[in-house]
């Protein structure tokens, strides 16, 4: 760590045993995840609020390479085990691991992009009312039927609708298994 670790004591005295339990937590860290820069933790004894019934928070703040930051803000105020010190600090660290594990992996490129739902137009229905189709963005065109809409009926729909939907290729081509319209604030083409 290029400086030392600040650890700050609020409405409580100062523990040299509280603040090498927190600075043995903050090398695990950095052992673990890489370099932390520079680290904060604002350690609030339980006071006499109202709010928090007597809980300690414990805030941790932690400045990472090129610019990065994790932050463990406030403790939630409904846990009553927070009013325990040591419980409190060991979920404040618990939370900062969780942080840099998902930093990190973000780092390596391991999270997972998810790729919205396909948008597309109805194009064609069925005047019996059994059956569409959709024109995707890529020019596509899909069957689906009545009962692969959700939220809606068949008859809601109209030509130049936009909707999302899942598809597959069914033995006729592709087939919408799910089809869905699309809000009042959505485009219509």
């Amino acid at each position: 760590m290029q400086t030392p670790v600040e650890v700050e004591f609020q409405e409580m005295a100062a523990s040299p045993a509280i603040q090498e339990v927190i600075t043995g937590q903050v090398k695990k860290l950095e052992q673990r995840y890489g370099r932390i820069t520079a680290c904060r933790i604002v350690v609030k004894g339980p006071g006499n609020r109202h709010q928090t019934g007597g809980l300690y928070d414990v805030n941790i703040r932690m400045a990472l390479p090129d610019g990065r930051e994790v932050n463990i803000g406030r403790t939630p105020k409904a846990d009553e085990r927070h009013a325990e010190l040591s419980f409190a600090i060991n979920d404040a660290f618990k939370r900062a691991r969780r942080r840099l594990q998902d930093n990190a992996r973000q780092m390596e490129g391991m999270i997972k992009s998810h790729e919205g739902q396909p948008i597309g137009t109805v194009v064609r229905l069925d005047p019996a009312g059994e059956f569409g189709f959709l024109r995707s963005s890529d020019g596509e065109e899909i069957y689906f039927h009545r009962n692969s809409i959700l939220g809606t009926k068949l008859s809601e729909l109209d030509i130049g609708s936009r909707v999302v939907f899942s598809h597959e290729i069914g033995e006729k081509g592709p087939q919408a298994t799910t089809v869905k319209l699309l809000g009042k604030h959505a485009l219509r083409l």
